[in-house]
């Protein structure tokens, strides 16, 4: 019986995946559909629904930019800031690191943190993306 679930959620988990792709690849959906199945294979029921709620959450706090945000971040000089700890998309950058505004994108900041170029939100200082 346990077996028939965990391929059961597995299964569901798999199409949710392909629906989340088929819908703009909706970070949500794909976030639970993910976080389920991972949850599935390690936990059973009850990790898939763990697995699925920090998926979900997870997938919608963090879009990725736009590939022409990425190209302008990539043109840009600025000199980079060393901090402790490794740079990674979800962390906060500390206050020390200045901001720089991304030209014609007002929704998003960069800078260059420990040789890395990272893009930001700007109103949570989160980092969206390491692009280097």
């Amino acid at each position: 019986m346990r077996n028939a679930t965990i391929r059961t959620l597995a299964l569901a988990a798999g199409l949710a995946m392909t629906a989340g792709t088929a819908i703009a690849q909706d970070s949500t959906v794909t976030g639970a559909a993910g976080g389920a199945a991972t949850g599935a294979i390690l936990g059973g029921p009850v990790g898939a629904a763990v697995g699925g709620v920090a998926g979900a959450a997870l997938g919608s706090t963090i879009d990725p930019p736009p590939a022409e945000v990425r190209q302008v971040v990539i043109d840009q000089q600025a000199t980079s800031v060393a901090v402790e700890g490794e740079v990674a998309v979800g962390q906060p950058l500390p206050e020390t690191v200045t901001l720089q505004p991304v030209p014609g994108y007002d929704t998003y900041t960069y800078a260059i943190v420990n040789e890395r170029r990272v893009i930001v939100d700007p109103q949570t200082r989160v980092v969206v993306d390491v692009v280097n």
